[in-house]
């Protein structure tokens, strides 16, 4: 998988689950109150939210935290949130983007910058390195939903364009605009995924050495854990030994 994946297994597998989900269920919570705010409170009436929603129950965000983020969304005093991309490079000439939801853009900047410069990379103008992503729908299964095969012939049958499974997850490729048809028709034959979500896949990865991958982790690591932060993608690849050697 390309360079987020395996970021977020080395998260999982350092242990630090309970600091991480309570992160996740910030950002899932902001997705949440910003979907609700942009369109209709009412998720059968707003796909957005409603993935939001799903996405959160994935995670097994309680029901009462999804309400509150709904509820605070049509509330007088809910924060704005803007929603900006940030592009540039990091160690290796590994490319990467930044999607940030923030209600204080002169905060959120100079801290995706700051991390950049402390790990050798550097920011780069809207479009610098976007060109070499593709905007595309992706939709995760456990493992458990079924066998590879059977996984790949229903997301042919949804109108999927690609399928990587592996010993933990199915992972379905579609259009993005084909998103919501695909997740439905996958859902009638497969039950309700983990995820499912708009994302920026790498064309193609670049191979990153063990004294580069480290810098390289530092950085997505402080871009993950910055509260303004929503996703982090790149478009690296490292191997098996290196992973597991940063995965301690």
């Amino acid at each position: 998988m390309a360079g987020h994946s395996q970021f977020k297994n080395i998260m999982h597998r350092k242990g630090r689950q309970d600091a991480v989900r309570s992160k996740l269920f910030s950002k899932l919570s902001k997705e949440i109150t910003v979907a609700a705010k942009h369109g209709d409170p009412d998720p059968a009436a707003n796909p957005r939210l409603r993935l939001a929603i799903q996405n959160a129950k994935a995670q097994s965000m309680p029901k009462d935290n999804i309400q509150r983020a709904i509820n605070k969304s049509q509330g007088g005093d809910a924060e704005s949130y803007d929603e900006i991309r940030y592009e540039g490079y990091g160690p290796g000439g590994v490319a990467i983007i930044v999607e940030a939801m923030t209600d204080n853009r002169n905060r959120t900047a100079p801290n995706v910058r700051s991390y950049f410069a402390k790990c050798g990379g550097a920011m780069g103008e809207t479009g610098s390195v976007s060109f070499m992503f593709d905007k595309v729908g992706e939709i995760i299964y456990p493992a458990k939903a079924g066998a590879a095969e059977a996984v790949l012939e229903a997301a042919i049958e949804a109108g999927a364009e690609d399928v990587q499974s592996d010993a933990e997850n199915h992972t379905i490729i579609c259009a993005f605009e084909d998103l919501g048809d695909v997740s439905k028709a996958l859902e009638a034959t497969l039950g309700e995924p983990e995820s499912v979500k708009i994302i920026w896949k790498p064309q193609n990865l670049i191979p990153v050495d063990a004294e580069k991958a480290q810098t390289l982790m530092k950085l997505v690591g402080l871009l993950e854990d910055d509260d303004d932060v929503q996703n982090v993608y790149a478009n690296f690849d490292i191997d098996e030994e290196t992973m597991a050697s940063l995965a301690g």
